[in-house]
C-alpha cells in the first residue's frame, strides 16, 4: 500500500503540514487505517476510495480517527488531481459530503462543511487560560471566546498581541484531557495584524500533536464564526501559522454571504521527498 507524503498550506518550497495521503480500490480495516496514521506520525493521514460519482474518505490522527481535516484534504486534492486531472472531486465524509477543487495552476480549494459558533461557556475559558498560563488581560476584547464548528469543534482565543502568541505553551497530556472533556478538535490561538490578516497557533493534543503548522478546518470554522458575529472581512482573509515552530504556512479563506454555509480554503502544496 503506498503512502504519499505532502506538505498543505505550504509557502512555496517550505513551510505546510504533512500529511499522508493513501489512495486505493477500497478502504483500509479500520485498524489497519488507525496503524498506519500511527506509523506515518503526521498529524493525519487521509484515506480515500472510490465511491459513486466522487470519494469515500476517513481521516485519522495517529490517536484517533478524525471528523474532518483541512490540510489532508488539500492534499488529497492534489494527489487527485496528478491521477484524474484538474478539476472538482466530491468527498464523503462520515459525516457529510464535501469538494476539493484543483486548478490550472495548482492551487487547490476545499469547501468546507456547513459551519456555526456560539459564545463559549466561561468555565471551559477559564480552563484553556490555565492551560496555557494566560491571563483575562492578554485576550483581546474586539474577538471573543467562542466555539467555532467546521466539520468539528475548535475553541478560538484571540490574544491581544504577538509576543503573547509566540509564547504559546503547555501540557500535551493536560490539553488532551480537557480537549476530550470539552469535544474540541483543536484550541486555535490568535492575534490579528488587521480585519483580514491573522497569525494562528493551533494546539492539537488530542491527536496526540502539540501543534499544526497549518490547519484547515480550524481556518473554516474561524471565518464562519467571523460571518456569525460581523466581522469586516470583506469576503476572505489571510491566516499565517506555523512561523513559530519554524514552518510558515499560508491559508486564505473565502467567507460566502450565507450563513452557515461552508467555507473556501485555498492553499498550495508540496511533495516530501524521502
Amino acid at each position: 500500500m503506498e503512502i504519499l507524503r505532502l506538505a498543505a498550506f505550504c509557502d512555496g518550497p517550505s513551510g505546510g503540514n504533512p500529511a499522508g495521503v493513501v489512495v486505493g480500490e477500497m478502504l483500509p480495516s479500520v485498524a489497519d487505517m488507525q496503524r498506519l496514521a500511527a506509523e506515518v506520525g503526521y498529524s493525519e493521514t487521509v484515506f480515500a476510495a472510490p465511491e459513486g460519482d466522487g470519494w469515500r474518505v476517513r481521516y485519522f490522527s495517529p490517536e484517533e480517527e478524525v471528523a474532518f481535516c483541512g490540510h489532508a484534504t488539500i492534499a488529497l486534492g492534489s494527489v487527485l488531481a496528478k491521477r484524474a486531472g484538474e478539476g472538482a472531486f466530491q468527498l464523503e465524509l462520515n459525516s457529510g459530503r464535501i469538494s476539493v477543487e484543483v486548478g490550472r495552476e495548482g492551487g487547490v480549494t476545499l469547501t468546507s462543511p456547513p459551519t456555526r459558533s456560539a459564545a463559549a461557556d466561561p468555565v471551559l475559558i477559564d480552563a484553556a487560560l490555565d492551560l496555557f498560563r494566560l491571563k483575562p488581560c492578554d485576550l483581546d476584547p474586539a474577538l471573543p471566546p467562542a466555539i467555532a464548528h467546521a466539520g468539528n469543534d475548535h475553541l478560538i482565543l484571540a490574544l491581544r498581541d504577538r509576543a503573547t502568541l509566540a509564547e504559546m505553551s503547555y501540557d500535551l497530556s493536560d490539553g488532551a484531557g480537557l480537549m476530550r472533556q470539552s469535544g474540541l478538535t483543536t484550541i486555535n490561538l490568535l492575534w490579528v495584524e488587521a480585519p483580514r490578516r491573522f497569525h494562528s497557533r493551533n494546539a492539537f493534543a488530542v491527536g496526540g500533536v502539540l501543534e499544526d503548522p497549518a490547519t484547515g478546518a480550524a481556518a473554516a470554522a474561524l471565518s464562519g464564526y467571523l460571518r456569525d458575529i460581523g466581522w469586516p472581512h470583506q469576503g476572505g482573509i489571510d491566516i499565517v501559522q506555523g512561523e513559530d515552530m519554524g514552518a510558515t504556512s499560508l491559508l486564505r479563506a473565502e467567507i460566502g454571504q450565507s450563513r452557515g454555509e461552508g467555507i473556501r480554503v485555498s492553499g498550495a502544496t508540496r511533495i516530501i521527498e524521502g
